[in-house]
């Protein structure tokens, strides 16, 4: 595909070449008219904004090619004036970069096996948190104050009995207190023993696998999915199988088919990620029988059940099994803060000393840096206090959202409410259909400083679907009204 920039900025044409980065045939096209003149010293180069605009680019692929540029001495910047042209150009150009190796090139290239290039294709690149509407928590009302006033307490002179803990389990007043908030608030059966501590829940369904199944055995996911999850299990060496999921929720039946000899499931029953829907009880009950007449595992992954806006949150799937074949898996990553990397497993008490020998081989404990921090900050009861305050908040952070939807994206985008989590998933018009798919959307909202998600990068297959995940937890109603006002017009474009 051929363009010319067409308000101006630059005289160029950019010819997209397939099998080659956007960014590096950027950063060749400038280096070039530097190099031959068409760009001489001094000139000032267009912002990042308006030259992304201009070439239908995105912000992040211009400002990658223009950090090259200026690592290899062929622009300079100037401070609160842009960036120009250098005076001075280095003596010789920079020799020709090897090509970047791409699809099953990079196994040859780098020597990636079968499990890493599955698990580099299901990773994605980090995007900038403050952005909407990138899901995640609002840290700007977590109670840093309180938690540095219990960190000191603890670590100002910390006694051996903490310094020196090394519990594969975790921290006993913590298992405590997960315990007791669980057995309170999410109906789960467990005493604090059964609770492992764990640096988030993506090495707890690491752990659970590798103890549970064997190299090659065969897990079920969600269809669509969370990507974590699938990384998880494909690290333990499992082969991935997909259930589909509807309005009910994962639908077990159809899974056994696909995957008859499936051993494990990985599901989020109570609020899935990332369509939403809550598992009806019959199909939590089907599940069950399925686990008990397999012999098979259930995680249950119960990663955002704190925010539901309303009523009380819905019990756990575990407070349902009579057979012990459920392993719940938490986190306090969205809860709290993504940096605290703490989550846990409850497993059963048959089991409970397997997973803690298995954990002092793998990795022997968690950092105890934050545990018994946690467990105060839980038995004092600002844990629950935070939730309360959050649950509020975000509450009226998605009516926001879908005010800000009907008034700027109604044309193209239909967003309905949500009884819970921390994003909705916004389901193209027809007439946007005709237009875009959701990849090609997301890349519109790109140019215009806008980040959303596309449902279909959920599936591991071939999408059913289509639509924008909007993350809205994290920002406040001006920056919800102000991204949507943008959306809105990048798809109008």
């Amino acid at each position: 595909m051929q363009w010319e920039a067409g308000s101006g900025l630059l005289a160029m044409n950019f010819q997209r070449r397939g099998g080659e980065p956007l960014y590096r045939q950027l950063y060749g096209e400038l280096r070039d008219m530097i190099l031959d003149g068409r760009l001489s010293a001094a000139t000032r180069l267009p912002a990042n904004r308006a030259l992304a605009a201009d070439l239908s680019l995105s912000r992040n692929t211009v400002a990658t090619a223009m950090q090259q540029l200026l690592a290899e001495g062929y622009v300079e910047t100037r401070h609160g004036d842009g960036t120009y042209v250098a005076t001075e150009l280095p003596d010789a150009g920079p020799s020709e970069a090897p090509p970047i190796p791409t699809g099953d090139d990079v196994a040859r290239h780098y020597g990636l096996s079968r499990r890493g290039r599955a698990l580099a294709a299901i990773g994605r690149g980090n995007t900038d948190p403050d952005r909407a509407f990138v899901p995640g928590p609002d840290l700007s009302h977590f109670p840093f104050d309180v938690w540095g006033r219990l960190l000191a307490r603890f670590w100002r002179r910390p006694g051996s009995e903490l310094a020196a803990c090394r519990d594969a389990g975790g921290y006993p007043p913590l298992r405590a207190a997960i315990a007791g908030y669980l057995g309170a608030v999410r109906g789960v059966r467990c005493s604090a023993e059964q609770v492992v501590v764990v640096s988030g829940a993506q090495q707890a369904i690491h752990l659970a696998a590798q103890v549970l199944l064997d190299h090659g055995d065969q897990a079920l996911v969600e269809e669509p999915g969370y990507a974590g999850v699938r990384g998880a299990l494909t690290s333990a060496g499992l082969r991935i199988g997909h259930a589909p999921v509807d309005d009910e929720g994962l639908m077990i039946h159809e899974g056994e088919a696909r995957a008859p000899l499936a051993r494990m499931v990985c599901v989020a029953p109570s609020h899935q990620h990332p369509l939403g829907v809550v598992m009806s009880l019959r199909r939590r009950l089907d599940l069950i029988e399925w686990a008990r007449r397999r012999r098979a595992w259930i995680l249950e992954d119960d990663y955002d059940s704190e925010y539901r806006y309303a009523g009380r949150p819905l019990a756990a799937l575990q407070g349902l099994d009579p057979s012990g074949r459920v392993i719940y898996v938490g986190s306090f990553s969205k809860v709290l803060f993504p940096s605290l990397r703490l989550g846990y497993l409850v497993v059963p008490p048959d089991l409970v000393e397997a997973f803690l020998r298995a954990r002092r081989v793998l990795d022997d404990h968690t950092s105890m840096l934050a545990q018994p921090v946690l467990a105060q900050f839980i038995a004092d009861g600002h844990f629950a206090a935070h939730v309360r305050r959050m649950r509020r908040l975000y509450a009226a952070r998605q009516k926001a959202l879908l005010a800000a939807a009907e008034r700027y994206l109604a044309p193209f985008l239909q967003v309905a409410p949500d009884e819970a989590g921390m994003h909705l998933i916004a389901w193209p018009t027809e007439a946007l259909s005709r237009r875009l798919n959701d990849v090609q959307a997301a890349e519109r909202a790109g140019a215009a400083d806008v980040t959303v998600l596309p449902l279909s990068t959920s599936h591991a297959g071939r999408a059913t679907r289509q639509g924008l995940m909007l993350g809205y937890a994290a920002h406040d109603e001006g920056v919800i009204e102000a991204a949507a006002r943008r959306l809105g017009g990048a798809l109008a474009a």
